[in-house]
């Protein structure tokens, strides 16, 4: 069997759906990575089947492209900058 134990299982899933993303919707997988959390961090008890069903899951977090995201962060900054010195440029006649 190539399932170990809840590590390898849940980093199946993961995998699984990096793949899905890069295939099915054209995710640039350089932006994807996977992991799995094993058993160790459960929502739900383990104790019941919906528990171990709840904890059964997927999270995806989408992360912004780091490049624009600090672009973003630079235009906002040269903008607040020209804005302050525009209302403290002397009035005509000073």
């Amino acid at each position: 069997d190539c399932i170990k134990d809840n590590w390898d299982l849940s980093a199946m899933r993961a995998t699984t759906i990096t793949r899905v993303l890069q295939s099915d919707y054209g995710v640039d997988p350089a932006r994807i990575t996977a992991g799995g959390r094993s058993e160790y961090v459960p929502l739900a008890s383990n104790e019941t089947p919906e528990g171990r069903s709840t904890n059964r899951r997927i999270r995806i977090v989408i992360l912004p492209k780091l490049d624009q995201f600090f672009g973003m962060i630079e235009d906002g900054l040269k903008a607040a900058e020209e804005m302050q010195e525009g209302m403290r440029a002397p009035a005509d006649g000073e």
